[in-house]
């Protein structure tokens, strides 16, 4: 069944990422050729009009193939007016954006579900640790911590991301009660038991809020999924997390399981629940993911496009296509290099 799960998360994460891109490039009058769901060779394949809908063996990935996407084709091969690079440079960065903003639009709509069901986790304290610095800066049950120096809080996982983050240096709180805003210096502690610096404060759980508090706090958490995705990013970029941490498709599948295994326990809901939450995960990163201007992804794309938008013309389709031929390489052996990793850390 964990394999099962594992199937339907990526599936659906990333046929809403291409549908994006097969949506948009239709109402731009492009010709789509082939969609396909998966990875290699075809195992399911048929024809309906214009477009060739693939399943293909690997089930990681995807792809929506356009007329003249690649620049390479010539007129006699098909009508030219329905082409990708004969269309405006507005209408081609609306197809290639449509993909991670899809991606963006079903975290959306799983986090509405998700906090629907079991609710919100606002940044109010539940709880004051007896001799820790929040006790000693006068803060209490019910305070709402809205910002932490200058950083914006929505959600109680923030408050411990940023604990994680800015270990033992001195922090600017601001909290709000009964509906004045103060602000307090607070150090915190080292705990030898935790093995990390504290505030001294517990959640107070989850809240379940009307229609109104549902939408807003489903967009906190989209919010929250794309800034830690952004804050890992970071970790890696200044060594606080190693290269061979970084988990592929192998290591997702196998971190579906474990999450399916400890869920299972508590009933067919927690599942439910613990893959949504798993799949707000996956399609916030792959939009992010996508969005990073590297050649071969979505972002490498956009950055050609908005320079030919501000210079008023058209960078040569060869020397694109070389830069984004290089990204594929570089983006396969770094695919290689996370699914060795991968391997290695189930064996």
């Amino acid at each position: 069944m964990k394999i099962v799960w594992s199937l339907i998360i990526f599936s659906v994460v990333v046929i809403i990422h291409e549908l994006g891109h097969f949506l948009l490039a239709k109402k731009n009058g492009i010709c789509v050729t082939q969609f396909s769901i998966g990875m290699g060779p075809r195992i399911v394949h048929f024809q309906k009009g214009e477009t060739e809908y693939c399943i293909k063996l690997l089930p990681f990935g995807g792809s929506c193939m356009m007329l003249g996407e690649d620049g390479m084709a010539t007129e006699e091969d098909y009508d030219k007016s329905r082409s990708f690079q004969e269309k405006s440079v507005w209408a081609r960065i609306s197809v290639i954006a449509a993909g991670p903003i899809f991606n963006f639009i079903l975290a959306f709509v799983f986090s509405v579900i998700l906090i629907g069901c079991i609710g919100y986790d606002a940044p109010i304290v539940g709880e004051v640790i007896e001799g820790y610095p929040m006790e000693e800066a006068g803060l209490q049950a019910g305070d709402k911590i809205v910002k932490l120096n200058n950083e914006s809080v929505k959600i109680y996982r923030e408050v411990s991301m940023f604990m994680q983050l800015n270990g033992g240096d001195e922090i600017q709180l601001t909290y709000e009660r009964n509906g004045e805003k103060h602000t307090v210096s607070i150090t915190p502690r080292y705990d030898e038991d935790a093995g990390y610096y504290l505030m001294g404060m517990r959640s107070d759980g989850r809240i379940k809020g009307n229609a109104f508090n549902t939408l807003k706090y489903s967009v906190y958490e989209v919010r929250w999924w794309i800034k830690y995705v952004f804050k890992s990013l970071g970790m890696l970029v200044t060594g606080q997390v190693k290269a061979t941490e970084l988990q592929g498709p192998v290591g997702i599948v196998n971190v579906i399981s474990d999450t399916y295994e400890e869920s299972s326990k508590y009933g067919t809901f927690t599942v439910v629940m613990s893959m949504l939450n798993f799949s707000i995960l996956l399609s916030a990163n792959l939009g992010v993911m996508n969005l990073l201007p590297l050649p071969a992804l979505d972002g490498g794309r956009l950055v050609f496009l908005i320079i030919e938008a501000i210079r008023g013309k058209k960078i040569p389709p060869e020397k694109e296509g070389m830069v984004h031929f290089v990204g594929i390489v570089l983006l396969m052996a770094l695919m290689v290099f996370v699914m060795i990793n991968d391997i290695k850390r189930i064996l």
